[in-house]
């Protein structure tokens, strides 16, 4: 390459830059080769879809997003081409990726031969991973609540992927004692994300014996704690100094009644000289939980 074909590459691509804050993208749109660069978009008006220009040469694209709304910004490649993200679940991509909340940016590079590569983003945090937030408002990036709710498989290939190839998926049918797996959703066009609320998390036994048996994703009961009683009262407050013997809520052979108070703890016996004292729950903080979607 000649210097002046050099000189003019560099020329082409500081006048892509130089793009920047000059037209918000507010509708669908279809972009040419020389409106490739830094771009801004604003979905609060309705759903925006912009197409990227076929990946014929080695260009960039950064799509940075203003508003904080719900309405989705949706990103797809030309036709028959895709954009390269999360290839451990799909090494050839997808066709399209989702901008989700304000602040939040793609920065894909075209390989000049029908892919987009994925070079930055706002948050670049594992697909499906859980986290605890102090703060009820959702984080831009691509997190949502663990609530059950049924998505389209077609609207979120990826997270299908991830849910298929996740060892925690189950039919719809089998999601009670399975509320923190994935579901098929309807068999054919869904599928469901686990559910969290409400719950604490354990650490999966993965062969220590510890928890044995446990299957990832699964429900467990409560823990009751048993042990050698001279009355409730007194023994409800010595259980510090016992060694307790562990039974599962939902064991149909244990029955146990326990007041709200320790002042007035009510026992039904199981055998001679013990008691059940109740379910274990620690002193907790209640934090909004958050699912990454993509």
């Amino acid at each position: 390459m000649s210097r002046s074909d050099v000189l003019a590459s560099i020329e082409s691509s500081m006048l892509l830059v130089q793009g920047i804050n000059n037209k918000v993208i507010r509708g669908n749109t279809v972009l040419a080769a020389h409106e490739a660069g830094f771009l801004l978009a604003d979905a609060s008006a309705g759903q925006v879809k912009i197409t990227l220009p076929q990946s014929s040469k080695p260009m960039d694209v950064r799509i940075q997003r203003l508003d904080n709304t719900a309405n989705r910004l949706l990103v797809y490649a030309a036709d028959g081409e895709r954009i390269k993200f999360h290839t451990h679940l799909r090494p050839e991509g997808y066709p399209f990726c989702m901008v989700l909340g304000g602040g939040d940016f793609w920065h894909l590079r075209s390989d000049g031969a029908g892919s987009w590569l994925l070079l930055d983003r706002l948050d670049n945090t594992s697909l499906g991973r859980m986290v605890f937030e102090t703060s009820t408002a959702l984080s831009p990036g691509g997190w949502d609540i663990p609530n059950a709710r049924l998505l389209s498989r077609s609207d979120w290939p990826w997270l299908w992927d991830h849910a298929q190839q996740s060892g925690m998926l189950v039919n719809d049918a089998q999601r009670a004692g399975m509320e923190g797996g994935w579901t098929r959703g309807d068999g054919a066009s869904t599928f469901r994300i686990p559910e969290l609320r409400g719950e604490f998390m354990r650490s999966l036994d993965e062969g220590r014996a510890v928890d044995p048996t446990r299957t990832p994703g699964s429900y467990q009961s409560a823990s009751l704690v048993h042990g050698e009683i001279v009355d409730a009262v007194s023994s409800f407050r010595r259980m510090q100094n016992m060694k307790p013997k562990f039974f599962d809520v939902a064991d149909t052979n244990e029955t146990v009644a326990v007041s709200t108070t320790t002042a007035s703890v009510t026992t039904q016996s199981i055998a001679a000289n013990s008691v059940y004292f109740g379910a274990v729950r620690p002193r907790n903080i209640a934090y909004p939980s958050r699912i990454k979607l993509i």
